[in-house]
């Protein structure tokens, strides 16, 4: 205790300094604090003042399913705390009052969250966490980096790893259900959004993927989305911009990603960092949107690493971690009371949240390092020497022998005692219907965006041009069988190795489809099947254009229903490609080993093709078996030569005829039999079915291994910390 006081005087000591670089003030009247109804009183934290503490009553009504809020009037802003801040931003009318309100409250007993590895010396990620949140109200999950803030609030959803396990109990309006769909949404730390549609148009779409019903009934929850997160001013704007025109700044992109969990209406939020990546202008527009968004009744309970006076201001409850302890619980203000009373008051002109995580922070411990070999004249770098391992001991043994902490738990028996009114699923969109929308949304998108489809085309028909006026005025004599079948080899190697140039928007798709399947707005087979019939029009036209420019400039048998089997089987080789990229963005997430491995693929696939050397004189193992059976460049190209050649014949002399398979024989292997050209197509396509079931069983259990570990709550109260 003594070495904990020790800390706390020199803590006290350099908080005082820090406040007043011009000229230290004594730590008895350093601060300049006045309680409700005061003015410019100057008091001491070490006469711990008593604070006028806000009660909140919490009933169920008998045969109702209301919860009744009712709060003393909203305490200060904490530009009343600081003579020198700046006034808060006004809250949303009606905040302070007291109202009923339709909503759900959620409770959490003796949370414990491990992760196996996940802690240098404890598997722990959060260790016994209690608190609550209130309908109306925001509770906010603050603490240093890897305090365990984002583990807790997916303890909270039900949206926890795999390889984590939860001990503990949490109650939703009382009781341990798990929440169904709708009833609650969850925003990602890092969303995907999609550039080339509009605010209005991405919200909507949204809706069609998550709400049943008509068209109509959809059209008016986006528009509530979009005044409730204050997006009027840009429903019509792209979120990602076209051509010289910005997008969205991040502000406003955090906002759209917010509102596409509020087309469903939910009781609960759990925001993972809304204020990522925001400037603080745009950050305390986001909190007023949000404080706005709890007077309706919603539950908003999210994470948050610091922030500024004004949006600390905002907060209803704030849940302190840290190396995940949990350090207070409570009312906002009542926090500041909290670190007075550790000995850690809050100095002048510093942001609640700064100096919360300043006493916090492991990290800070190496910044004294190395300030304590500085030498400063007035003493400021050598005044910051507290510990802050003995700062957290402190806070955290302060706050279990608190009335805060007793307080609490008096909150959650309440709140558990009697079990209110379940929430209830608000039903899905079904698969056709999703099906649907993801294809036309994914025909729009790709009809906007160049780099999907239009790059490729231009890039494709260049390609044929340049091999068909390389190849160009072969004839049709022997001589030309063995020029043109090196002309079809290197078209369909070419073009497969040129489906490169769509990794980055098959990326894109992936990544929007583990954002949507994460809220349950999408699934596998929804998403390939929408995304394989929303490609197939560009796919077609690509294959069309190019087989035409190649197939008239090598001069090929001028026939329509050799044509026409040409641009199926270069649209087959198109489908296979996208197969192989959509396994290749399911297996990696970064765009150069995707490139990388693609690559490869293909080279291999090339070699044992059959081209360099005939496949009957390929070494047996590994070329023959399996590279060549599996490379689709085999079949591809045997359907084309036979396509060609089988029912042709070339002179030799004056008198001997000899048919293209005779021929072509010596060049290329190839079957005798007329429909073998049929039998290569129709492995193309299982190609391209096998290649889809592979995507899909990879996106099932390897892209967004999210599960709800509600039905399995594992109760032990009596673990240690």
């Amino acid at each position: 205790m003594e070495e904990i006081q020790s800390q706390s005087d020199n803590y006290r000591s350099s908080s005082s300094s820090a406040s007043s670089p011009v000229s230290r003030v004594p730590s008895s009247n350093f601060f300049y604090l006045r309680k409700p109804g005061s003015l410019r009183q100057p008091i001491s934290f070490e006469d711990s003042p008593d604070w006028e503490e806000t009660d909140i009553d919490v009933r169920m009504e008998e045969g109702g399913d209301s919860i009744n809020v009712a709060t003393t009037p909203a305490s200060p802003s904490l530009s009343k705390l600081n003579s020198c801040s700046l006034p808060s931003p006004p809250l949303p009318e009606g905040a302070g009052v007291a109202r009923k309100i339709s909503g759900a409250y959620i409770a959490w007993k003796d949370l414990t969250v491990t992760i196996k590895g996940k802690r240098k010396y404890s598997d722990k990620v959060v260790k016994s966490s209690n608190g609550y949140a209130l309908p109306g109200t925001m509770t906010v999950i603050m603490g240093p980096a890897k305090s365990g803030k984002s583990t807790l609030l997916r303890a909270l959803a039900g949206r926890l790893h795999r390889s984590a396990k939860m001990y503990g109990e949490v109650f939703v309006n009382g009781t341990k259900s798990r929440m169904p769909y709708g009833s609650y949404g969850f925003v990602e730390k890092e969303t995907t959004l999609i550039g080339s549609l509009t605010v209005r148009e991405f919200l909507f779409y949204s809706a069609l993927l998550q709400l049943p019903g008509f068209f109509f009934q959809k059209k008016n929850v986006v528009e509530d989305a979009i005044h409730a997160m204050s997006l009027s001013d840009y429903a019509n704007k792209l979120i990602g911009g076209h051509c010289y025109m910005k997008g969205l700044p991040n502000g406003e992109r955090r906002r759209v990603s917010i509102a596409r969990e509020l087309v469903m209406r939910p009781q609960i939020l759990f925001i993972d960092e809304p204020l990522y990546h925001l400037d603080s202008v745009s950050a305390l527009l986001m909190m007023v949107t949000l404080k706005k968004l709890a007077s309706t009744g919603c539950t908003l309970v999210f994470t948050i690493n610091q922030s500024s006076t004004e949006v600390f201001g905002l907060f209803d409850r704030i849940c302190l971690l840290s190396n995940g302890n949990t350090l207070f619980f409570g009312e906002t203000l009542a926090c500041l009371q909290h670190f007075a009373n550790a000995g850690f008051p809050c100095p002048i002109m510093q942001s609640p949240s700064d100096h919360f995580l300043r006493a916090i922070n492991t990290d800070f411990d190496r910044i004294i390092a190395m300030c304590k070999n500085w030498q400063d004249d007035q003493g400021e770098f050598s005044s910051v020497n507290m510990d802050t391992a003995v700062a957290i001991r402190t806070l955290e043994a302060t706050y279990k022998s608190s009335a805060d902490a007793a307080a609490v738990e008096t909150m959650i028996l309440r709140l558990t005692d009697k079990e209110g009114p379940s929430l209830k699923s608000k039903g899905k969109a079904s698969n056709l219907t999703r099906i649907a929308v993801l294809t036309w949304r994914s025909l729009l998108v790709m009809s906007r965006e160049w780099k999907y489809y239009w790059l490729r085309l231009i890039l494709y028909m260049l390609l044929a041009v340049c091999i068909g006026t390389v190849f160009s005025g072969l004839g049709h004599s022997l001589s030309s069988v063995v020029t043109r079948v090196a002309a079809v080899f290197v078209f369909v190697s070419f073009t497969s190795l040129l489906s490169v140039a769509g990794v980055p928007a098959l990326m894109r798709e992936v990544k929007i489809y583990t954002s949507e399947e994460s809220n349950y707005h999408s699934g596998a087979f929804v998403f390939l099947l929408g995304q394989l019939l929303s490609s197939i029009p560009f796919l077609f036209l690509i294959s069309i254009s190019s087989s035409l420019v190649f197939y008239f400039l090598i001069g090929l048998r001028d026939e329509f229903r050799l044509l026409m089997y040409f641009v199926l089987n270069f649209f087959m080789c198109l489908l296979v490609n996208e197969g192989l990229i959509l396994v290749m963005a399911s297996l990696w997430r970064n765009i150069f080993w995707i490139v990388l491995t693609l690559v490869s693929a293909h080279v291999l696939m090339m070699l044992s093709a059959g081209y360099f050397r005939i496949r009957n004189a390929l070494p047996g193992p590994v070329w023959t078996y399996p590279l060549s059976y599996i490379a689709f460049h085999t079949y591809s190209i045997q359907g084309l030569l036979e396509n060609e050649y089988l029912g042709s014949s070339f002179a030799v002399g004056e008198v001997r005829n000899i048919t293209g398979y005779q021929a072509l024989h010596s060049a290329y292997e190839i079957s005798s039999n007329t429909h073998s050209k049929w039998k290569n197509l129709l492995v193309l396509f299982l190609m391209v079915v096998a290649y889809r079931v592979i995507v899909f069983v990879l996106l099932r259990f390897r892209v967004g291994k999210f599960t709800s570990l509600r039905k399995g709550f594992r109760c032990n109260r009596d673990m240690k910390d």
